[in-house]
């Protein structure tokens, strides 16, 4: 079992309480504008754009607040003026955790995250002290209730899928990060709904961990996740079942 794609698993389900909080919007709206403003506002051309509103129709963000977000990173209207940032660490059991976060405050978001980081037991580290652990991967998921998990490996990996992880109840389809948009195409093409479509930063090895120290380290991504700045979470850590189990009666 791959722990590391049931906390992704987690985390989808958990988007929907995101929405309805109006923090997700807010995420996807950061994202737009900061990929407008490093790569352009034409989706034909920026293909971080591309995905990135993708994923906002995927979470029903309405049409108007897409554009409004085109506008606001190109420049046509006002806005705050937003940057990447990306932490890095290691939480209880040596477990690695990248942080990607979009902010307007370099200074405060580096706060709010080592501030979680200290009382959860964990640290941040210095820049590319955990980044080599990970390597970017398009990543689709797929329900599988009522149909046969297998076919769909096989339809995925005739799209041009690099690796399939099939789990309880969905399929996690892995890509090169340039793939996934022509994969997610040709999987809809065959009538296949998908659930999530996003670039992850995948572990290239993982940590076991006990179930104490499981149940540690999932708060702790839960903590981040929560923080306005944070887009997304990536950590290496390998779950045992049991702990999973616990936390997702809890979500």
């Amino acid at each position: 079992m791959s722990g590391h794609s049931k906390w992704h698993s987690i985390k989808h389900q958990k988007g929907v309480a995101d929405a309805r909080r109006g923090q997700l919007f807010t995420k996807l709206t950061q994202e737009i504008i900061v990929v407008v403003r490093e790569g352009g506002s034409n989706p034909e051309m920026n293909a971080r754009l591309r995905m990135a509103i993708q994923r906002a129709r995927d979470n029903s963000m309405p049409s108007e607040n897409i554009e409004r977000a085109i506008k606001r990173g190109s420049g046509t209207l006002e806005g705050e003026r937003l940057t990447e940032l990306v932490l890095e660490g290691y939480g209880p059991g040596g477990v690695a955790i990248l942080v990607h976060a979009v902010t307007d405050n370099r200074n405060r978001t580096v706060q709010e995250v080592r501030h979680i980081f200290t009382r959860s037991g964990a640290s941040l580290g210095e820049s590319g002290c955990v980044a080599w652990i990970f390597e970017s991967k398009g990543l689709i998921t797929i329900g599988t209730n009522n149909l046969d998990a297998d076919e769909l490996a096989l339809k995925a990996i005739d799209a041009g899928a690099e690796d399939v992880n099939t789990e309880d109840g969905y399929l996690e389809i892995y890509t090169r990060p340039e793939d996934m948009e022509k994969v997610r195409t040709a999987l809809e093409q065959s009538r296949l709904t998908v659930s999530s479509a996003e670039v992850s930063m995948v572990p290239k090895t993982t940590v076991e961990l006990d179930e104490h120290t499981a149940l540690q380290v999932l708060k702790l991504l839960d903590k981040l996740e929560e923080l306005d700045d944070v887009h997304h979470v990536s950590s290496n850590a390998d779950f045992p079942a049991e702990a999973l189990e616990k936390y997702r009666a809890q979500v």
